[in-house]
């Protein structure tokens, strides 16, 4: 039987990601951070969902490795374009083919997230998907979004809560935040069953 944690115990985000600590500020919990020594490249003939459950919890067991007192936080994102992962592109010209390639179709941001405290023995995680439909997307306004925004940091390349939300028809999803990067809903869950009070 796995003891609960002291709700003193404290929480790491293993993330240096800007837009998951400013989700996770969000539930006025103190928290540190610890960047997550993980290869995030896929496997052969991996699917999406399967590489972002997957890296959420190398990610999270990881720095948990570093901090076994504490409860870590993982998470990660792969936007799947017909079961093909697009990640991060990195750059301009990248970013620029991502779109292309979105532009008209649906797409499913893949938002994994997983919480461990090795004292405990608790691990969880779990999947937040988020069906975005692209509108049909010009090269010159395609051009235009990339610099304002530079979204090279995010996967596929479009930030909803900037404006790449010019870009969308239709987001559906359960979980508002994991588009954004991390499911805060599914998040908390996790965070009580670890033992962690909120609000």
């Amino acid at each position: 039987m796995l003891q609960a944690p002291s709700p003193s115990r404290a929480l790491v985000l293993g993330s240096t990601s800007r837009y998951r600590r400013e989700l996770l500020a969000r539930l006025g919990l103190p928290f540190d951070i610890a960047a997550p020594a993980v290869d995030e490249t896929p496997l052969p003939h991996e699917a999406p969902r399967a590489l972002a459950l997957r890296l959420a919890l190398a990610k999270a067991r990881a720095v948990a490795a570093l901090h076994p007192g504490a409860i870590v936080i993982g998470s990660d994102q792969v936007a799947d374009l017909d079961g093909q992962p697009l990640g991060k592109p990195g750059n301009h010209e990248r970013a620029t083919a991502q779109l292309q390639r979105m532009s008209g179709h649906t797409v499913i941001f893949q938002t994994a997230v997983a919480v461990v405290c090795l004292a405990t023995g608790f691990e969880q995680v779990d999947l937040a998907p988020v069906r975005v439909r692209f509108r049909a997307l010009g090269d010159t306004e395609i051009e235009r979004y990339l610099r304002a925004e530079q979204p090279y940091d995010c996967a596929g390349s479009a930030k909803s809560e900037g404006l790449g939300i010019s870009l969308l028809d239709a987001i559906d999803s359960d979980d508002p935040t994991a588009l954004i990067g991390l499911p805060l809903i599914r998040t908390c869950r996790m965070l009580r069953a670890a033992g962690l009070v909120l609000p």
